[in-house]
């Protein structure tokens, strides 16, 4: 039985794979490739790498656009790939490949074909890493059960369309932008003064031992609309690592857990770089309430008796010259907060622009819950509005990864996805003690 997927862009080479490559762990190969019981990979072609990015777009750039359009693909000039899956075999042959806009599998079913639409646009990509034995049918077996998710689109949230979507709303709640968003194939508005691609590169499994890290990167690059040329790219991750028998414990349920807060982290983010985040250094701290003590033996953690403890925090800003003089002089009441609080598995509160730094919540939380929570400032300067980082404590070992292609890219990396997803690790925490007071 084979599957025939057909994309809209070229398939992305891969760069520097040490072991065994096994390439787009569903099992994607190219069309006139026969499947074979043990296939000798070729020499994969070299990736185009994307130079270190910036910080954030510049404040200048910023300034000059006011209409933006969000286009869920990487650019105008896009080739065709026709591909086949054969179960058994050991992964993509001739390349690495990343799905691409609305495509379609053929299933065969006797002599007739059925066209199952795909809403997918990254398909797992390169499996890196020497495989054998038990640890090899292991892998085959969470390859294989991803593949079946996908087909069923149980892991929508991967979706080009949906990334871009999260990007969208991230922009618009800017006051002093105008931001649409369109199909691929749309015209485009005539008073457009930027276009801003965004898509998914790909997804990676690396398996390391008995740990599999899984890495999603996505891109966005800023085009002008009138001349035509790249104003602005960024490569931003999401990785998180775990046992591969955690990974598919429970019928795969981590591996769904961080696709979600993938294309969570991922759509803000290039938001964030493109237009409304501005990096000021910053010093955070929890502060003790009358409903929330913090733990003696972690500064990082709140516990409370009460199912709508107060929250309170102490967060300074510094000036950062690259974002103008203005940010040496921020008052109190030209800072407000938002408010995040995540369970281990999604979003369950928030609130906005918040005008102090504290907060009492207005839902209740659950009894014996463990909880993370973080605020992020925003600034209001002279009808401006620019958000801050999500405050996050360091981490000791934060050296960044490195991502297939890419010479330098923005993210966020975990440690142990059991524990908590990467996004939240290193938030602060809150536990509410058992027996309702």
């Amino acid at each position: 039985m084979s599957y025939n997927v057909q994309t809209n862009r070229i398939a992305a080479g891969r760069t520097g794979v040490s072991g065994i490559a096994l390439l787009l762990g569903l099992g994607l190969c190219f069309a006139g490739v026969a499947a074979q019981e043990s296939p000798s990979v070729p020499p994969v072609p070299v990736e185009e790498v994307v130079g270190p990015p910036p910080d954030h777009m510049s404040e200048t750039l910023r300034k000059e656009i006011n209409n933006i359009v969000v286009i869920a693909t990487r650019g105008p000039a896009e080739g065709e790939v026709v591909g086949t899956y054969e179960k058994g075999t050991a992964g993509l042959i001739d390349g690495a490949a990343g799905g691409t806009r609305i495509g379609r599998i053929v299933k065969e079913v006797g002599p007739v074909p059925v066209v199952i639409p795909i809403p997918i646009l990254v398909i797992p990509g390169a499996i890196f890493g020497g495989l054998s034995g038990a640890a090899k049918r292991e892998i085959q077996e969470f390859r294989d059960a991803l593949t079946e998710e996908l087909i069923a689109a149980e892991t929508d949230s991967l979706t080009d369309d949906g990334l871009a979507l999260d990007v969208f709303w991230g922009l618009r709640k800017l006051p002093n932008l105008n931001s649409k968003i369109i199909a691929p194939t749309a015209e485009v508005p005539a008073d457009t003064d930027a276009l801003l691609y965004v898509v998914f590169r790909g997804v990676e499994i690396d398996v390391q031992g008995k740990e599999a890290i899984i890495t999603t990167s996505a891109e966005a690059k800023v085009r002008g609309n009138t001349n035509g040329r790249d104003v602005f790219s960024t490569v931003v991750y999401y990785q998180d690592r775990d046992t591969l028998r955690d990974w598919t414990d429970n019928n795969n349920a981590l591996w769904r857990e961080y696709v979600n807060y993938a294309r969570h982290f991922l759509g803000r983010e290039i938001s964030a770089e493109v237009f409304d985040r501005i990096k000021l250094p910053y010093t955070f701290a929890v502060a003790k309430t009358d409903t929330a003590s913090r733990n003696r033996k972690d500064a990082h953690q709140l516990v409370s008796k009460t199912l709508r403890p107060t929250l309170a925090w102490d967060l300074q800003v510094s000036g950062n010259d690259a974002y103008g003089a203005w940010t040496h002089a921020l008052t109190e009441a030209e800072i407000f907060y938002d408010l995040e609080i995540y369970d281990n598995h999604r979003l369950i509160y928030f609130e906005e622009q918040l005008p102090d730094p504290r907060h009492t919540l207005n839902m209740d939380l659950e009894q014996c819950g463990v909880y993370r929570w973080s605020v992020r400032p925003s600034y209001h300067v002279d009808g401006d509005v620019r958000y801050g980082e999500w405050a996050r404590f360091p981490d000791a070992n934060d050296e960044a990864p490195k991502i297939s292609g890419v010479v330098s890219a923005t993210g966020i990396h975990g440690r142990d996805a059991s524990a908590a997803p990467a996004y939240i690790q290193n938030f602060a925490s809150l536990d509410i003690k058992c027996g309702r007071r």
